[in-house]
């Protein structure tokens, strides 16, 4: 023994290989759908999310001799059988795959390690991912594997707990806007906490904590939801562009209507704490028809609005989960509404599920962070 106390010794970024993790690591997390309020994180907003287990994307890191980002064999293709075969991928897939993500994580987390005096061991690791997150369907596929992959980070250098959980979410943003990525961190926060979360992004929260005040809320308040999803979505990273700038140039509409979808998310959680699925009902459609009003039909996509009608064709409430490429859908009406729901779903060619709620991921060390 040297007199160095256990956590000092955790903290020596000399500690031996024999101190640092030599099983592999491995985290999932889950697809996200913003329930209420949305997109209004991105304006000093509220909004209610959640967490469903249909669809993760999940990252596995092996200490290694060199540190090595593993690309999928799929996600992340290099290879191809003709000229042909490369454009056809490339129009369906776009160019990018998650490798980029791991290594943004692993910039951003380093970064900030060292920007806050943590001290990090000099062992290695190798990471590579697997997700079946649909993509460009509005469900959060690049932050999941972002939010595992911090996960994995946290555990390998054992600092967890000095990383607050309110922090990580923007180190997960933080990742994507180092790749051009534009979003807000309504669903960094869903798949950092996981379960139902109701957020807080008011502007004193924002400038005084750097992140909004983040309330988990149980899941057995949701009622029964449904998932309806295209097979070629819209790009859900290019909606929020103009309305964004409209609401930077003091736009009065576009502020008064983001308020108003804020408003939509405090109401909302007053509805689940009452069980009052009739308010739900009324309060999802708002969502939606105010973001239709800021965003236009043009913006928003066709096949995007089809999905929302195609529910309300059957009288049950529905809104985009992102900013498009799929809609939650609440049936009021029970089993009888779901059927004739699955029946136009069919003839429209939408995939739709049951919603599968995934659980909060936090263990007691985070939450008492």
């Amino acid at each position: 023994m040297d007199g160095r106390t256990e956590e000092e010794e955790k903290m020596d970024p000399k500690s031996t290989v024999a101190d640092q993790p030599r099983a592999a690591i491995e985290h999932r997390s889950f697809a996200r759908i913003g329930f209420l309020g949305n997109p209004s994180d991105v304006y000093f907003g509220r909004t209610i999310s959640f967490t469903i287990g249909n669809f993760w994307a999940s990252v596995k890191l092996e200490p290694s001799q060199h540190l090595l980002i593993k690309p999928h064999p799929f996600h992340d293709l290099v290879r191809f059988t003709s000229l042909d075969h490369l454009v056809d991928r490339l129009q369906n897939e776009g160019y990018y795959g998650g490798v980029r993500l791991l290594m943004a994580i692993c910039k951003i987390f380093r970064n900030y390690c060292k920007d806050n005096a943590i001290q990090l061991h000099q062992g290695n690791f190798s990471l590579s991912y697997d997700t079946n997150i649909p993509r460009q369907t509005g469900l959060s596929g690049s932050s999941a594997i972002v939010s595992a992959a911090l996960n994995c980070l946290l555990d390998f250098y054992n600092v967890r707990h000095l990383i607050k959980v309110q922090v990580r979410p923007n180190l997960v943003l933080n990742a994507e806007k180092e790749l051009g990525i534009v979003a807000g961190l309504q669903d960094r926060v869903a798949q950092v906490y996981g379960g139902l979360v109701h957020m807080d992004f008011s502007k004193e929260h924002m400038d005084k904590l750097g992140h909004g005040i983040y309330s988990p809320m149980d899941i057995s308040l949701l009622p029964p939801l449904h998932l309806i999803y295209a097979e070629n979505p819209s790009d859900s990273g290019k909606v929020h562009s103009k309305v964004r700038q409209r609401w930077l140039d003091g736009d009065e509409f576009i502020i008064s209507s983001m308020k108003e979808v804020g408003n939509v998310a405090e109401e909302g959680r007053t509805a689940l704490l009452n069980k009052d699925h009739s308010k739900l009902v009324e309060l999802m459609n708002r969502n939606f028809d105010i973001r239709r009003r800021m965003f236009g039909d043009e913006c928003l996509g066709a096949m995007n609005i089809e999905m929302v009608e195609v529910a309300r064709r059957v009288g049950a409430a529905s809104k985009f989960t992102g900013s498009g490429g799929a809609v939650v859908v609440f049936c009021p009406e029970g089993p009888s509404q779901v059927k004739h729901l699955e029946e136009e779903c069919r003839k429209s060619g939408f995939k739709i599920q049951p919603v599968k709620i995934a659980p909060s991921c936090l263990n007691d060390s985070d939450i008492q962070r």
